[in-house]
C-alpha cells in the first residue's frame, strides 16, 4: 500500500510483499480515476515519470480521500519530470479526488 522507489529497492526487500505495478492499477480496460485524470489534464509527455506519479497519486488517494495541495506535493515529491508537468500532475490528482465525490 505504499509506493517505493524501485530503482533503489533491493529485490530481497520486496520478497513476500504485494506489488502493484502501473498495469495493475486499472481494472481491466477501465482506467483508474488517477490514470483518467492524468489523461484529461495532459499530465504526461515523454512518459519517463508517469508511472511513478500515477502510483504515488493512487496510493495517496487511497489513504487520504481529499488531500490538500501540500499533501499532494509531498506524495509526488521524489518523482522527477524532465518535461515539467508538475502543476498538471497536481491538477490531475485534484481532478481524481473530485471524481470520487
Amino acid at each position: 500500500g505504499k509506493p517505493a522507489i524501485t530503482c533503489m529497492l533491493p529485490v530481497k526487500n520486496a520478497a513476500a510483499r504485494k506489488i502493484t505495478t502501473i498495469e495493475g492499477v486499472a481494472q481491466g480496460s477501465v482506467l483508474h480515476r488517477v490514470q483518467q485524470a492524468f489523461v484529461e489534464e495532459g499530465a504526461m509527455q515523454c512518459g519517463y515519470c508517469t508511472s511513478g506519479f500515477l502510483i504515488s497519486a493512487a496510493a495517496l488517494i487511497e489513504r487520504t480521500r481529499m488531500p490538500s495541495d501540500a499533501e499532494i506535493r509531498d506524495a509526488l515529491d521524489g518523482n522527477l519530470c524532465r518535461c515539467g508537468v508538475y502543476l498538471r500532475c497536481i491538477r490531475a490528482v485534484r481532478r481524481a479526488c473530485e471524481a470520487m465525490k
